[in-house]
């Protein structure tokens, strides 16, 4: 992530992120690919680290010399442990550099701290899958278990005035709460590393709070306030995700303080039940000369006249379709009827490849629109940090920039370092990735 210059408030958690992120049983098929998006067709892949082939015995392969499993064996499932969190610490204690953000033991408090049902524990994790490119996976705990995901292609929006606000959220499987520690690599499903991880805090959701007039922006409130409750954050986000509609704050070792999403989903795309079994004829190519028109979302921040959803033809959910059927004979059964991976329970309704839309919450994330005097003639509608009192609310903008930039904020390291660390040779990563930059 780029960032811009230190904050006047805030600062000592935004210098540390400028110092260190520069400027500029036999499981089912599915689990022995990928995590998200859907996994694709077995390549004949070596690892440096053994000397099996894909094609070979995959749990013979996964396993390392001694009697301790790989990463990738416990990942996939193929080998049971007893302790994850010993596990994997243990792993990213080893790999871990001097200057990460967040210590490995403020990693184990903060994953030990939510462990219970209405632990409100969320990671997001950077995937350069070798099929479907860079994304980057936002993982929500829904209870003691288990966490709801979605695949974003670009990464979460990080500039109040971009003109791609908007992201593309595709709902993948439930996933077990302990995938929240995994930072691993292999020549099959590419690397995973840790973007960023924390606690997430619901807020109400209320339709349009950013369309505020010039005689409020004097206001000293952000609009966070609500009834008390005796809810849970983790019972609240059941609640907004039956309703469609996802307002949530981030408190990570990453995001900038305030940092706040809003997530939707379209009535057109919202499916009860899951979908069925792709048919195993192939279809003809779809030209994609030019974008897919979709439907603006609904988003708490949306202006008209300035925003719409990330259409670019390469978009996440357009290439899953496409795997799923690559996989349609591999797939388990249960895990497709179910949406969830063994060991995990989908207590909210998560139903799988339903396309929702992620932006920024300008307004709840500290901004303020421009009064009208202060902007362009005729120009689009710009943000401002806001102020409360002596509180200057907000931040500076960031960008998400991909693979060769982004760094793990538990071990320091980028892709190709973890790729190396896990001894992982000839992998192929998907070309074409951009960040938003605008």
């Amino acid at each position: 992530m780029r960032t811009s210059s230190p904050e006047p408030e805030g600062s000592d958690h935004q210098s540390t992120l400028n110092e260190f992120f520069p400027r500029h049983t036999t499981p089912p098929q599915s689990l022995r690919a990928s995590i998200s998006p859907p996994p694709s067709r077995a390549r004949k892949t070596i690892r440096q680290s053994t000397s099996y082939s894909a094609g070979q015995n995959s749990r013979s392969a996964h396993q390392s010399g001694d009697a301790t499993p790989s990463l990738a064996a416990v990942e996939a499932g193929e080998a049971q442990i007893r302790n994850h969190l010993e596990y994997f610490s243990s792993h990213i204690s080893s790999s871990a550099k001097s200057s990460a953000p967040l210590s490995t033991r403020a990693f184990e408090d903060l994953y030990k701290r939510n462990q219970h049902r209405h632990g409100r524990h969320y990671v997001i994790h950077q995937h350069d899958h070798p099929v479907a490119g860079v994304h980057y996976d936002l993982r929500l705990q829904i209870n003691e278990s288990s966490s709801i995901s979605w695949a974003i292609m670009y990464g979460l929006p990080g500039n109040s005035n971009s003109r791609r606000l908007n992201r593309n959220a595709t709902e993948t499987r439930v996933h077990n709460v302990w995938n929240h520690l995994i930072e691993t690599a292999s020549a099959s499903t590419g690397s995973l590393l840790v973007w960023d991880t924390g606690e997430y805090e619901m807020l109400p959701c209320r339709e349009n709070i950013e369309q505020v007039t010039d005689d409020e922006l004097s206001g000293d409130s952000d609009g966070d306030s609500s009834p008390s409750s005796d809810l849970s954050d983790s019972e609240k986000l059941h609640a907004a995700f039956r309703n469609r509609k996802i307002r949530i704050r981030l408190h990570g070792a990453r995001l900038p303080p305030g940092y706040t999403i809003s997530i939707r989903l379209l009535t057109s795309e919202n499916r009860h039940n899951q979908p069925a079994k792709p048919s195993r004829k192939r279809r003809r190519k779809v030209s994609t000369g030019s974008p897919l028109a979709q439907e603006t979302p609904p988003t708490s921040d949306v202006d008209n006249d300035e925003e719409v959803p990330d259409s670019h033809p390469n978009s996440m959910d357009v290439n899953a379709s496409a795997l799923e059927r690559e996989i349609a004979e591999q797939e388990d059964e249960e895990v497709r009827l179910t949406n969830t991976y063994p060991g995990a329970t989908n207590s909210i309704g998560s139903i799988h490849q339903r396309r929702w839309y992620l932006s920024m919450d300008r307004y709840a994330s500290g901004f303020c629109p421009l009064r009208v005097e202060n902007r362009i003639r005729g120009g689009r509608r710009m943000w401002t940090r806001r102020r409360e009192g002596e509180r200057l609310l907000g931040f500076e903008p960031f960008f998400v920039m991909g693979r060769e930039l982004e760094r793990s904020v538990v071990t320091g390291r980028t892709a190709d370092e973890v790729m190396t660390d896990e001894g992982v040779q000839g992998f192929v990563g998907r070309k074409g990735w951009r960040p938003v930059t605008e």
